[in-house]
């Protein structure tokens, strides 16, 4: 197994201001991984996490490293070989759910180059924006995909993704004509990918993609149930390099 791999206990944080409050958090934990050197745990744990290449942006047969710099190339970045390291959930019993991956992508001189903000909804389809963040990790796009039945794809996203360390903090804050509807936060601690701290981060949240992905469901029940207006899901357009 790589000893390069991390886990993060994280906590995440939905905060919805408009047009009715309403606020969760859930506990669960992600994966910090070199794309080169993904985990493969023993063959009796590996149902605790499997990386596949199909569960993000790309060609399923390619590897993640093909399919990450064939995105760039068609937003006009040239990588050269250097790092990539990727925040995301793994397979659980054959089960995957990543509501955010993040790849931060560095050139052979160590010097970040962009940062990939890959979401995914609970329709099955995904979306990538390019991030040119700053020295604080910051990055500012429009939204352009549509992710909550409540939300459409109106106003600015402002991320900020610093390469996490011992600790990662990671915020999505959606900005329309000067208020902020929705603010998304996932904080953890650093842990190493050793056998104990695999098994304490399965048992913690069992089933990990499928408990995620029943909260957030979950929670657009209640939603729909305090009459908040459901918006119609928009046609979204395949980019390029993106499958």
């Amino acid at each position: 197994m790589s000893t390069t791999a991390a886990i993060y206990r994280t906590s995440i944080s939905h905060v919805r201001q408009t047009p009715l409050k309403n606020a969760f958090t859930y506990r669960s934990y992600s994966w910090f991984v070199d794309v080169d050197r993904l985990p493969v745990l023993p063959r009796i744990l590996r149902p605790l996490a499997v990386f596949r290449a199909s569960d993000h942006l790309g060609d399923p047969a390619a590897s993640i490293r093909t399919n990450v710099e064939r995105f760039l190339r068609t937003r006009g970045i040239e990588p050269d070989g250097g790092a990539i390291r990727m925040l995301t959930s793994a397979r659980v019993f054959g089960h995957v759910f990543n509501p955010l991956s993040l790849f931060w992508c560095y050139r052979q001189s160590g010097e970040l180059q962009c940062v990939i903000a890959e979401v995914h909804n609970t329709y099955g389809e995904r979306h990538c924006y390019l991030l040119d963040t700053d020295y604080a990790g910051r990055a500012s796009v429009p939204k352009a995909f549509y992710v909550s039945p409540f939300n459409d794809v109106a106003g600015q996203y402002r991320m900020k993704v610093p390469a996490p360390r011992e600790r990662l903090a990671v915020s999505i804050v959606l900005e329309r004509e000067g208020h902020r509807p929705f603010v998304a936060t996932m904080d953890g601690d650093r842990r190493p990918a050793t056998v104990p701290n695999i098994l304490a981060a399965a048992v913690a949240v069992p089933a990990a993609p499928l408990l995620v992905s029943a909260l957030i469901r979950i929670q657009g029940v209640k939603l729909w149930a305090r009459r908040l207006p459901v918006v119609t899901r928009p046609h979204h357009p395949s980019q390029e390099a993106v499958q």
